[in-house]
C-alpha cells in the first residue's frame, strides 16, 4: 500500500465515527434520497391461536433474487425491468443501496426499471445503511471495491453484530482498501473503497454471501485480469449457484469446481441490460407450507418453480418424508397439502444448504411424534441471530425436548406444545416460525417484534389471516 492510500485512510478512519454519528445514530432522521423507499415498522406483537389454513396462497417473490437482480441490473449497460421484485424491508435496502451508488429507478405495477450505470458506479454522499440485510451488506460491500473512493457501510443493531472479516480479508488480498471501523471488532461498520484486481483470494466457507460478493464485482476487473477464489468449507452453495445463474442472465459469466471450493471469475466482461423475473420465495413457501401440514387444513401454494437453484424446496421432500400428504406439481409450480396427518418418522436432516430452513422445520419437528436430528448447524448460528440456540431456547419454554450440540440438534416429537410469551430476536424467521407454532399449540403465542417479519415477507401476518389463520396484531 502506497504512502498517499495510508495518509488517505488515516484521514478516513479519523472522520468515520463522527460521520456514523451524524448520519446512522437515529435512523429516523438520516436523510433519505429522492426516489428511495424506507421501512420504519412501529414495534408490535403477535398472539398466535389454535386455527388451520385453507384455499389457495401465492408467496411473494424471493428475496434472495430480488437483491441479486437489483445489483446486477445497476452494474448493466442499458435499462433493465425486474419483474415481480419483493419490496421487503430486505428488497427496499438493495433498492436504496442501488440509488446510493448512482442508479435511477422507477418503480411500477410489480415492477423495477433500473438504468444501469455499465459498471461505472460513483462513492455514495452519504453512509449506505443495509437496514437488517446482510445479503445487501455483502453485495454492497463487493460493489464498493470499484468505486474511486470510500463508502461507509453499516445496518441494524444485527448486522452490526454480524462478522464480516473473513469477506475484509479476502477482498484486501485483492487489492481493494477495506477496514472495520471498530478495532475490537470483527462487524460492521466498514469502510470500502476500490480498486479490485486480479488474484487469489481465500474464505472460510461459513457465509456464502461473501463468496458472491466477490464473484459479482470480480467480472468487472481489467481484461487481462482474473480472480480465484479458495474457499475451506463451503456452505449453502445453493445460494451461490443462484449467483452464478443471474449473472449469466445479465451475460457475465463465473465458474465454481464440483467440490465448490474453487471458483474463478474472468475480467474484462460486461453487465447487459434484461428482463428479468423473480420467482417465489421458497425459504417464505416453508411456513405455509408447515403451517398446512401441522393443522386441519386444505391448500394449495401456487407460483413456485421448481427449477430454481435455491436449495429450501428441499423442505417438500423433507416433509413429505416425516409423513406429511403433500402432492407436488411441477409442471403447473403448485404444492397441494392435506393438514393435520400425523407426523410419525424419524429423520436426520443435513441443513448445510438450507440454513434459512430451521426455523420452519423445527416447528414441524416439535409437531412430529418422532425423532428429528438436524447436522450441520455451525453457519446457521451466525444468521440475524443464533438460530439453533433461540429455537432451542423459545421451544424448550414451549414443552419441547430439544439436545443441542455446536453443530447438532434434536427435537424429540410426542410432547405436548403449549403457548408462551416469544422473543423474537427481530429475527423475521424466528418471528413467522413461532406463529405457526401457534397454530397448533394449546393456549396462545405471543410473539414479541413480530414486525420484523417484513424483512423477508411483507403482509405475512395479513395473508395468514386471510385464509383462516388466528392471529392478532397489536401495536
Amino acid at each position: 500500500m502506497t504512502e498517499k492510500i495510508k495518509n488517505q485512510l488515516k484521514q478516513r478512519k479519523s472522520g468515520i465515527k463522527k460521520l456514523i454519528n451524524k448520519e446512522y445514530s437515529n435512523k429516523k432522521s438520516l436523510a433519505i434520497e429522492k426516489n428511495t423507499y424506507m421501512l420504519y415498522p412501529v414495534s408490535m406483537y403477535v398472539i398466535s391461536k389454535k386455527s388451520s389454513l385453507n384455499g389457495s396462497i401465492l408467496v411473494p417473490g424471493s428475496k434472495s433474487q430480488t437483491i441479486r437482480a437489483v445489483f446486477m441490473a445497476l452494474l448493466a449497460d442499458g435499462n433493465s425491468t425486474i419483474n415481480n421484485p419483493l419490496p421487503s424491508s430486505d428488497g427496499l435496502s438493495a433498492f436504496n443501496a442501488a440509488v446510493s451508488l448512482g442508479a435511477k429507478i422507477q418503480k411500477t405495477d410489480n415492477k423495477w426499471h433500473i438504468s444501469g450505470l455499465n459498471g461505472i458506479l460513483k462513492a455514495p454522499a452519504s453512509v449506505i445503511d443495509t437496514g437488517n440485510s446482510g445479503t445487501t451488506t455483502s453485495f454492497v460491500t463487493g460493489l464498493c471495491t470499484l468505486i474511486d473512493g470510500f463508502a461507509v457501510i453499516t445496518g441494524d443493531e444485527q448486522i452490526c453484530s454480524r462478522p464480516v472479516r473473513p469477506a475484509i480479508n479476502a477482498f484486501s488480498e485483492l487489492g481493494a482498501n477495506c477496514f472495520i471501523t471498530r478495532p475490537d471488532s470483527d462487524c460492521p461498520p466498514i469502510v470500502v473503497g476500490g480498486k479490485l484486481h486480479g488474484g487469489i483470494c481465500h474464505l472460510p466457507g461459513m457465509n456464502s454471501q461473501h463468496v458472491s460478493a466477490i464473484l459479482v464485482p470480480g467480472a468487472l476487473i481489467p481484461a487481462e485480469q482474473n480472480i480465484s477464489i479458495e474457499v475451506e468449507n463451503p456452505k449453502e452453495t445453493s445460494y451461490i449457484q443462484m449467483t452464478i445463474e443471474w449473472m449469466k442472465k445479465f451475460g457475465v459469466e463465473a465458474q465454481a469446481s464440483s467440490d465448490f471450493k474453487h471458483y474463478k471469475v474472468s475480467g474484462g466482461q460486461k453487465y447487459k441490460a434484461a428482463e428479468v423475473t423473480v420467482s417465489s420465495d421458497w425459504s417464505g413457501v416453508a411456513f405455509p407450507l408447515v403451517a398446512a401440514v401441522c393443522t386441519q387444513s386444505n391448500v394449495t401454494i401456487t407460483g413456485l418453480n421448481f427449477s430454481d437453484p435455491q436449495a429450501d424446496k428441499q423442505i417438500i421432500d423433507i416433509l413429505i418424508k416425516m409423513g406429511a400428504c403433500i402432492e407436488k406439481d411441477t409442471q403447473n409450480g403448485t404444492v397441494k397439502v392435506c393438514g393435520g396427518k400425523p407426523l410419525l418418522n424419524d429423520i436426520t436432516i443435513d441443513m448445510n444448504d438450507i440454513p434459512d430452513a430451521l426455523p420452519a422445520l423445527c416447528i414441524a419437528a416439535c409437531y412430529s411424534s418422532g425423532k428429528t436430528t438436524f447436522t450441520t448447524l455451525a453457519h446457521i448460528r451466525q444468521k440475524e441471530s443464533d438460530r439453533v440456540s433461540v429455537m432451542t431456547e423459545e421451544l424448550t419454554k414451549c414443552g419441547a425436548k430439544i439436545e443441542c450440540s455446536p453443530d447438532s440438534m434434536t427435537i424429540f416429537g410426542g410432547n405436548p406444545i403449549h403457548g408462551a410469551e416469544i422473543d423474537s430476536r427481530k429475527d423475521h424467521r424466528i418471528a413467522m416460525a413461532m406463529a405457526v407454532c401457534g397454530m397448533f399449540c394449546q393456549g396462545q403465542m405471543k410473539i414479541s417484534d413480530a414486525e420484523c417479519a417484513d424483512v423477508s415477507f411483507p403482509g405475512f401476518y395479513e395473508l395468514f389471516k386471510t385464509h383462516g389463520a388466528d392471529f392478532q396484531i397489536f401495536q
